[in-house]
């Protein structure tokens, strides 16, 4: 993924190139600047936690979202409709990926939080997720929310014209497991309680 630094106010966007060699450029939601885009802000959080039924595993997946504007490399045959598959299944995990996105950029703006902070704050964004009682692993948003701050301040030194580039982790299973249970999310297996997510710390291979 490579995200230009335009001049202020236009519309952003992402060169996305998949692992088939098709290209796209996904468009973002707000109007370029200093502030890390809504679009890296994701990357970020669904790799450093990582979720490979958001966003970008949805793209990786083979998801074309209407944002996404085809620039180059030949489609696979049938990909609208593996396209409009994966896309009817995937509200909830939409919705989830938003909301752990905008929770962790609520971490990052805070000073050094403690692990409870990041728990009283977990309770009041993630109250609206589809599976809203989740048990936090403090420590993991903690290095999500620094990874985002990073990358928030190499976004603010960019000039335009300068750009930064991101490679999505490879991972064989991710068209298989769309949708289902995520690496590194696990859910308790207990049938008799109620399944919890927590989150733990993306390993490094």
């Amino acid at each position: 993924m490579i995200f230009p630094r335009l001049p202020d106010h236009q519309r952003g966007y992402a060169v996305v190139e998949r692992d088939d060699g098709v290209v796209y450029r996904l468009y973002g939601s707000h109007m370029t600047g200093t502030r890390l885009p809504h679009d890296i802000r994701h990357l970020i959080v669904e790799r450093e936690l990582g979720i490979t039924d958001g966003i970008f595993g949805a793209i990786a997946a083979g998801v074309v979202f209407t944002s996404m504007r085809h620039v180059g490399g030949r489609r696979p045959p049938h990909a609208a409709d593996r396209s409009e598959a994966l896309l009817r299944g995937w509200r909830d995990q939409g919705l989830r990926a938003e909301g752990i996105a905008n929770f962790v950029e609520s971490v990052a703006a805070l000073d050094d939080p403690s692990p409870d902070q990041i728990r009283r704050l977990a309770r009041t964004k993630l109250s609206v997720l589809p599976d809203p009682d989740s048990d936090v692993n403090a420590e993991a948003v903690a290095a999500a929310a620094r990874a985002m701050q990073v990358e928030a301040a190499r976004w603010a030194r960019l000039r335009v014209g300068d750009e930064l580039s991101y490679d999505w982790p490879r991972d064989p299973d991710a068209g298989r497991t769309f949708g289902v249970d995520a690496p590194r999310i696990v859910r308790s297996k207990s049938p008799y309680k109620r399944q919890k997510w927590r989150w733990t710390r993306a390993r490094t291979t």
